[in-house]
């Protein structure tokens, strides 16, 4: 702590961030760490209170726990991601990899299973707010920045500047997470990246999660723009190592 009383643990932060919370303690726990970080603070303890407040706050990340009474997180997700890119970090009572898949599946960024250091959820939500985030080198070699760029490839459009993607000519909406992975793919046509390193580029490299986000989200990609993965045209797993972007042939 400083001389005013202030967590002095990590760097001072800036940004809004909504508390899901149903248990009182612990949303005041997790609103105390935030707030002494250098965020602005507002907790709601149920689902239909959260959509609302998701509207009128406009946060830039969503802590939100997955067992809230009524409408629970999964189906508060759900209704966020129609009008929202804010991060969503979901917070789940167990250790439960169907729940982590659900929440990611329905456009969650990431999720800490409880119980969980409210400094590690600090650092985890500051991480979230350094985004957009690309790795600066792949074997070590500089990357192209995608941040900017406009890269074409086949009918496929995906614009840095205007964090826009076109298939077609038809627009194809993304989240935060969901463009900057393809953005990642787009700027290296025909490179072969790992798991770890679109982790890196996208999440960060302090980032302590497990490299199956990658492919929950980048499934999402596939499902918007219209792709199977049995016979993919522009995203290409390579087994056992990654995924490749690469224009039809």
């Amino acid at each position: 702590m400083d001389p005013q009383g202030r967590d002095t643990m990590t760097e001072a932060s800036t940004g809004r961030v909504l508390v899901v919370e149903d248990e009182p303690d612990l949303a005041r726990l997790i609103r105390d760490y935030l707030q002494n970080a250098g965020f602005r603070v507002e907790v709601r303890h149920d689902g239909a209170e959260a959509v609302s407040a998701v509207r009128d706050f406009a946060p830039n990340v969503l802590v939100l726990d997955i067992g809230l009474p009524g409408t629970d997180g999964f189906e508060v997700c759900r209704q966020v991601r129609t009008f929202s890119d804010c991060h969503v970090l979901m917070l789940t009572a167990r250790d439960d990899e169907v729940d982590k898949i659900v929440g990611l599946s329905l456009g969650a960024d990431d999720y800490v299973t409880k119980p969980f250091s409210p400094r590690e959820l600090v650092a985890r939500i500051q991480s979230m707010m350094r985004r957009a985030r690309f790795a600066p080198t792949v074997a070590g070699q500089p990357m192209d920045e995608p941040s900017g760029l406009i890269h074409q490839i086949g009918e496929l459009r995906v614009d840095g500047s205007s964090r826009q993607v076109h298939l077609s000519e038809k627009p194809i909406l993304l989240t935060k997470t969901e463009f900057d992975l393809l953005a990642s793919l787009a700027a290296h046509p025909k490179q072969v990246l790992s798991r770890r390193q679109l982790l890196d580029m996208v999440w960060g490299d302090d980032w302590a999660s497990d490299n199956h986000l990658v492919d929950v989200h980048l499934a999402r990609v596939r499902r918007k723009l219209g792709e199977d993965a049995a016979n993919p045209r522009y995203i290409h797993t390579v087994r056992g190592i990654g995924y490749r972007m690469e224009a039809p042939a």
